[in-house]
């Protein structure tokens, strides 16, 4: 029984290890594609109002989605948009996160129904290497080529490293490379820009990191 057994296995493994080279060749065939592509989304990770004051501004003069993932109040946001000058309707908001893994996870969803190919991540210094790392990973898995922005901080950004959250977080996101081909989970807290109702806001309160230098700061 076992020499029928033994053969059997090793075409399985053999059947199996050719497949993932294929995909893994043809990830790498399209991240090149995608990485020569214009940036078509930009992907901002909360955690500092900074970054949504850098990208409020920067929106102004460009014309692509949006996507704010778990960052300040809404409100907070709208207003940063509004004093820039912004265009609202290609902003959303995404409230599902609660870590770096959490955004690309609920992330993925959304800029693959955006087709986005090449996405302009939005980040801090302190905060690079784990939110670079994971997103070449978690989003390039799926095609997807990132491009770092890097935010100047006025004082410790939200988000705080050491290696072992690194390594751990580095080491899921390489199981969530290829669960994500099977199993796609969805935010249902994702907001439109333009939604965001400031007189409800005001009626019941917000607050702002001060530095914005907005209502609620």
């Amino acid at each position: 029984m076992k020499t029928r057994r033994f053969p059997a296995l090793k075409y399985v493994l053999m059947g199996a290890a050719s497949t993932l080279i294929v995909a893994l060749v043809a990830i790498a065939l399209t991240l090149i594609l995608s990485a020569h592509r214009p940036v078509d989304a930009d992907l901002v990770l909360g955690g500092s109002i900074r970054r949504e004051m850098y990208v409020a501004q920067d929106a102004s003069r460009r014309d692509r989605p949006i996507l704010i993932s778990s960052g300040s109040q809404d409100p907070c946001i709208r207003l940063l948009f509004e004093e820039a000058g912004a265009e609202l309707n290609h902003v959303w908001l995404e409230k599902c996160a609660q870590s770096t893994f959490g955004n690309y996870r609920f992330s993925l969803p959304l800029l693959r129904q955006w087709q986005a190919r090449h996405v302009r991540l939005i980040t801090s210094g302190s905060h690079t290497f784990r939110a670079v790392w994971m997103a070449r990973v978690m989003l390039g898995s799926h095609g997807i080529w990132i491009t770092p922005e890097i935010v100047s901080e006025d004082g410790i950004p939200g988000n705080q490293e050491n290696s072992l959250k690194t390594a751990l977080d580095l080491t899921r996101s390489l199981l969530w490379a290829v669960v994500s081909h099977v199993y796609r989970p969805s935010c249902e807290a994702v907001t439109p820009l333009s939604a965001v109702d400031l007189t409800q806001w005001r009626q019941q309160g917000f607050k702002c990191e001060h530095q914005a230098g907005i209502e609620g700061s």
